[in-house]
């Protein structure tokens, strides 16, 4: 029982961290936002099946137009443990965005997830949201 807790435990410091950050007031020069990370994996089966082109025009036909004020793209090596079980490593891409305001937008990282599931066969895509203090 004990054991079963400590997840739950771990969950709710978290939120609660997150809670704090979420009404932290910026430093002048500052607003309000959100940092989103999206992870993408280029593994199509046992082979990279989401070459730079195919990643590229995916960020032009539904990153861009769902967020056209901006984006930045990395190269990463990603590892997950998928639905079957086994751990998987592959070669991934890390989208970064930078969203004015605490809310909004879910729909469209919505699409854009489903958008790459589908169109490339993926199990998952992973978004991480964060709150942030965006400045230019």
């Amino acid at each position: 029982m004990r054991a079963a807790l400590l997840p739950l435990l771990a969950g709710a410091t978290l939120l609660t961290g997150c809670a704090s950050l979420a009404t932290a007031t910026c430093p002048a020069g500052q607003n309000p936002g959100r940092a989103v990370e999206l992870l993408f994996g280029r593994k199509i089966g046992d082979q990279v099946g989401v070459s730079e082109v195919d990643f590229a025009r995916f960020v032009d036909e539904e990153l861009t137009p769902r967020f056209p004020d901006g984006l930045t793209v990395l190269d990463a090596a990603g590892q997950w443990r998928s639905n079957a079980g086994p751990i998987l490593r592959e070669p991934s891409k890390v989208v970064i965005l930078a969203l004015p305001g605490r809310a909004g937008g879910e729909d469209r990282l919505d699409a854009v997830r489903a958008a790459y599931r589908q169109r490339f066969s993926q199990e998952a895509v992973l978004v991480i949201t964060q709150p942030a203090c965006l400045g230019f």
